[in-house]
């Protein structure tokens, strides 16, 4: 202290070595203190690292207790499931026991069923399949009134309801359908001014009908025929391409190559847009969309073609009606059944370019546009080629029937009705016991007088069925035949 108060003074006396002693002092003094303070932080750091590290070890011992207990806890469980998985083990063999037990029962059952069936065998000097054959044909003998009324009373009872159904349903979509009864008919004929005008079509050496059939790919026929040119060809868009080209000319009055190529590039051009307008106007009056506009092009094409009279366009969109109508009434896919019934007869609008039956080209143009193959599968089994696997496939089989039997649909040339009837009455002839048979009511029904003493009412009923199968199998038909097999017994005696 006295060290300090020494050097203070020398400081105020302002002395020069005095004063930096002073300076010194003070430097060391400062230095002390720092090194104290630094002795005071290095035991609070120590201070706080002994908490830390007591607080670490008390975590740290309460972890190992935490993982004792999950370690004895997880024990228990391994022995309890160890336990589980020895019962377990124990029945697995018990039921394997049961089981050796049991296959040895039934071998011994099938052994003795064996030696017994050999044992009636020979007591009875039949086979298995001979004594049942036996046991049934003593049953139908003994029971025939009884099965034949049974199957009668079946048969009439599930017609009734089905009929019943079928009625409400079908009267109730024919009702909502308004179809015209006069069908459309393409023509090939060509009305002209007079017969001076075949010559100017013929032209000079024959160049002006050469130059339009090479044009339009038709033939023209000119013969005697007064006024009328005959235009032929396969493909029916060529054939009203040549129409309305010829139609042009004849009005026009200018006949000759270069006005011939002329005319028959606007006749194209014209029927090309009708038939674009037609699919367009076809889909959109069903209610189908999303149709590729390829696809609808193809669709329009069947404006030009027709079947036993009906135009196939029309058929398409009065079988989509009645497809979307009777999936209604169904509960099924009403937007598919249309669809499917739209597209079904496609393939008719290209069958002459593409060989195959026209289903399964109308199931391969719309597989090819992307369409699913649910409708691709409805399209192709509309005829009976394919099994329908759908509700709607059989809805879109039986629109198409509807549309094409209903009354004034189509028209039948005689030559093939005739034959058709022919036909029917040949396959009820085939059969043995048969005595006469009628194809009546335009082939709708056939009726099968039977020899009552060669067939019983039994062999009648079985008769039926092989015939209508018989049909099915080799007949081509619209709509249902109606199979009538009627055995007749009369007694006559005179009396003397």
């Amino acid at each position: 202290m006295t060290n300090l108060i020494i050097y203070l003074v020398a400081a105020l006396v302002g002395g020069g070595a005095l004063g930096y002693a002073g300076r010194i002092y003070i430097a060391r003094r400062q230095k002390d203190q720092a090194s104290q303070k630094q002795k005071e932080l290095l035991l609070q750091a120590k201070d706080e690292a002994l908490k830390i590290k007591e607080e670490a070890k008390k975590e740290e011992e309460k972890a190992r207790r935490e993982l004792q207990e999950l370690e004895k806890s997880l024990r228990r469980r391994e022995e309890v499931i160890d336990n589980r998985l020895e019962v377990v083990e124990q029945e697995k063999s018990k039921i394997i026991e049961k089981e050796k037990e049991i296959e040895k029962i039934k071998n011994e059952i099938i052994e003795i069923r064996t030696t017994q069936q050999e044992a009636l065998e020979k007591l009875s000097n039949l086979k298995k399949e001979e004594a049942r054959d036996l046991l049934l044909a003593q049953v139908e003998r003994e029971y025939k009134d009884d099965l034949i009324r049974k199957i009668k009373e079946q048969k009439e009872i599930a017609r009734e309801e089905a009929q019943s159904i079928a009625r409400e349903i079908l009267s109730s979509i024919i009702q909502r359908l308004a179809s015209e009864h006069t069908v459309e008919t393409t023509t090939t004929a060509v009305s002209l001014p007079s017969d001076e005008m075949k010559g100017r079509i013929i032209g000079r050496e024959g160049r002006n009908i050469q130059i339009f059939e090479k044009e339009t790919g038709t033939d023209l026929i000119i013969d005697d025929t007064p006024d009328t040119v005959v235009i032929s060809a396969f493909d029916p868009i060529r054939r009203h391409v040549a129409k309305i080209a010829l139609e042009k000319l004849i009005a026009d009055g200018r006949i000759q190559p270069t006005r011939i190529e002329e005319v028959v590039q606007k006749a194209k051009e014209e029927i090309g847009h009708q038939v674009k307008e037609a699919g367009d106007a076809a889909a959109y009056e069903v209610g189908v969309a999303g149709l590729h506009p390829d696809l609808l092009k193809i669709l329009g094409r069947l404006k030009f073609r027709t079947s036993y009279g009906q135009n196939v366009l029309q058929h398409s969109i009065e079988s989509a009606y009645i497809a979307g109508m009777l999936a209604s009434e169904l509960g099924a896919d009403v937007n598919l059944a249309k669809k499917a019934a739209l597209l079904h007869d496609i393939g008719k609008a290209v069958d002459h370019d593409i060989p195959g039956p026209h289903h399964h080209i109308s199931g391969d143009i719309a597989k090819k546009y992307g369409l699913s193959e649910d409708i691709v599968h409805a399209i192709m089994a509309h005829h009976d080629d394919i099994e329908a696997k759908s509700v709607e496939a059989i809805i879109v089989k039986a629109a198409d029937a509807i549309s094409s039997s209903r009354p004034g649909a189509r028209r039948e040339t005689l030559e093939n009705y005739v034959k058709r009837l022919e036909e029917l009455e040949n396959i009820a002839n085939t059969f043995p016991g048969v005595e006469k048979s009628y194809a009546i009511q335009a082939g709708r029904e056939v009726r099968i007088l039977v020899k009552p003493e060669e067939i019983d009412d039994l062999d009648a009923i079985k008769l039926s069925k092989n015939i209508a199968k018989k049909i099915e199998e080799d007949l081509q038909y619209p709509g249902l035949i109606k199979v009538n097999v009627i055995r007749e017994t009369r007694a006559i005696e005179f009396a003397k």
